[in-house]
Formats: structure tokens, C-alpha cells, sequence
């Protein structure tokens, strides 16, 4: 009963609603550091390319606020829209209407059709000019393994992959598969920019270690900050 009662549409809405509140209230009480501007501005290049951001699916919940920094530090992202892929899932729904109130705007595509349909959408968005961001593990793991997709659509729209990652001060480690990061009100946080990965449009998948290497070494910068 009470498992049909949490699942429910309108139960899923509200404990969204919830949870973006939530989150706002993180955000706006958290002393916030960006760093990696110079890797943010040789992603773009000097011709000013579309974005590729990729972190593992733990940071999640701390993501939106590198995006609303990032905008902020660099005037070559004014007018530019970040979009997020999510499945039609009900959890994909979910993420959807909690990230929507950050400025990221949805990309659906269906799971039963594999990943062609969200490849598609994203090359689109890519060639708008906007921003794609993936979590590369998830929605389903396993942790920190990348899927073939994100270095696909890298090789496909012919950009790196900008590695990415956030950390606070004050946290709870969620007993989720991906041991996902909840962020707590009044904290030190920090955003974190890596180094771009190139991928090579004849070998794409031969990217993917460096992808995976790059990401978590992104978390291991943002842990190592916080700590120190």
C-alpha cells in the first residue's frame, strides 16, 4: 500500500517540488568556489563550440549549481541553453521536474528504443549551439563505468568531453547503488571543471577509460578541496 501510494504520479510531483526547495535553499546557504574557467574556455575553443559536460551520477543533486556558475563566469554562454537527457521512465520524470527550476531544460528519449532516439536528440542540441549534459552511469549503474554513449556522441558531434564534478562540506551518503551525495544547508562548496577529453571520431569507444579517468579524477579534485 504505502510503495503504490509513493509511486503514484501525484506523490511523485509533490516529493519533487519538495526536494527542488530543498535544494534551492542548499544552494542559496552554500559558499560556493568554481573552478576550471581556463577548461571551461578551451572546450569551447576559440570558435566558441558547443558543450559536451559529463560527471558521474553520485554528484548529481550538486550539479545544477555548476551550470548557474558557470553561466555566470563565462560570457560566451549567454543565450546558451543546457539540456539534460532523461528516460520516460517515471524516475526520468522525476529528475526532470526537480532539475527543471535550475535553468536545465529536458531532453526525453525512450529506453525501450535504446539509446538511438537520445543520441539523436543530443547531436541536435549540440548543433543548436547549446549545452548537453550526461551522467555516463547512470540512470542504472554500474558506478563509475561509462556507457559507449557518451563517447558516441562526443566522436559524432566532434567536441570533448568536459569532465565535471561537485562536492560540500557537509553531506549524507546515500545508500543508493551509485552512493549518490545529498548536500546539507550552510556549507563550503565546491565546483570543479576538468581538463577536456578529446575523442577520436575514428575509435570512440577507445576513449572511454580516459572519460572515466578524467571524471573521477574531477571528484578526487573537489573531495581533495573541501578536505583540505
Amino acid at each position: 500500500m504505502f510503495r503504490r501510494l509513493i509511486r503514484h504520479p501525484a506523490s511523485q510531483a509533490a516529493f519533487a517540488w519538495a526536494l527542488g526547495l530543498y535544494l534551492a535553499l542548499v544552494f542559496r546557504t552554500t559558499r560556493w568556489t568554481l573552478e576550471g574557467q581556463a577548461h571551461l574556455a578551451a572546450a569551447l575553443g576559440s570558435e566558441g563550440r558547443p558543450i559536451l559536460a559529463a560527471f558521474w551520477h553520485e554528484r548529481l543533486p550538486m550539479m545544477p549549481m555548476l551550470w548557474l556558475r558557470a553561466r555566470a563566469a563565462e560570457p560566451r554562454l549567454a543565450g546558451v541553453r543546457a539540456h539534460v537527457l532523461v528516460s520516460r521512465h517515471r524516475d526520468g520524470r522525476f529528475i526532470g521536474a526537480v532539475v527543471r527550476r535550475f535553468r536545465l531544460e529536458l531532453v526525453h528519449a525512450s529506453s525501450s528504443r535504446g539509446g538511438a532516439s537520445g543520441l539523436r536528440a543530443m547531436l541536435r542540441v549540440l548543433g543548436q549551439g547549446d549545452m548537453v549534459v550526461i551522467t555516463p552511469d547512470g540512470p542504472r549503474g554500474p558506478r563509475r563505468r561509462a556507457a559507449p554513449g557518451v563517447a558516441q556522441l562526443a566522436a559524432t558531434a566532434g567536441v570533448p568531453v568536459l569532465p565535471c564534478a561537485a562536492r560540500t562540506s557537509r553531506l549524507r551518503i546515500l545508500g543508493s547503488w551509485d552512493r549518490m551525495l545529498l548536500p546539507l544547508p550552510f556549507a563550503r562548496g565546491v565546483l570543479v571543471m576538468g581538463p577536456p577529453v578529446p575523442v577520436d571520431r575514428a575509435a570512440p569507444l577507445a576513449a572511454l577509460p580516459a572519460i572515466e579517468a578524467a571524471l573521477t579524477a574531477a571528484c578526487d579534485a573537489a573531495d581533495a578541496r573541501i578536505a583540505a
